[in-house]
C-alpha cells in the first residue's frame, strides 16, 4: 500500500501555485498537494488540524497579508507545526534572503524557475534534500 505523501503549496500565484501542483505530481506520483494564497490561510488551514499535517511545506516569500518570512516565523514558533520541513520556493534570488529564511529554519531555499522542466528538477533535489522522498515513475 502507497502512503500519499502531503505537500503544502503556499503562493499567491495561482497560475504558478498549478504548475508547481503538476510538476510535483510528475516527479513523485503519491504526492497531494494542498495550497494557500498566503502565509495567513496557510496558518489556519494548519491549525484546523482536520487533516493530516503536511510532511513538506513550499513558501514563497513575496505575498499579500502575510508574507512567507513571517509565516515561516510562526512556523517555527507553533509547537504543533515547527518540525514540518519548510523549502522556500521565491523569485528572489538574493542572498540575503536565503540566509534569512535558513536561518529562520527553512531546510532549502529555491528560486523558482520559468519551464516546467526546471521546475521539476528543482523539485526533485529538494525533495532528496529532505529525504524520505523517492522519484517514482
Amino acid at each position: 500500500m502507497t502512503t500519499t505523501k502531503k505537500i503544502m503549496i503556499v503562493d499567491d500565484d495561482e497560475d504558478d501555485m498549478e504548475f508547481f501542483c503538476e510538476a510535483v505530481k510528475e516527479v513523485d506520483a503519491s504526492c497531494a498537494c494542498i495550497t494557500a494564497t498566503n502565509g495567513e490561510e496557510a496558518l489556519q488551514k494548519l491549525r484546523k488540524g482536520k487533516t493530516k499535517l503536511p510532511d513538506l511545506i513550499f513558501l514563497d516569500l513575496n505575498m499579500p497579508r502575510m508574507d512567507g518570512k513571517t509565516c515561516l516565523r510562526e512556523l517555527k514558533k507553533d509547537r504543533e507545526l515547527k518540525n514540518i520541513p519548510v523549502i522556500i520556493s521565491t523569485t528572489s534570488s538574493h542572498h540575503k534572503d536565503m540566509e534569512e529564511t535558513l536561518e529562520l529554519g527553512a531546510v532549502h531555499f529555491m528560486t523558482k524557475s520559468s519551464t516546467f522542466d526546471q521546475i521539476k528538477t528543482g523539485i526533485e533535489k529538494a525533495l532528496q534534500m529532505v529525504g524520505s522522498f523517492e522519484k517514482s515513475n
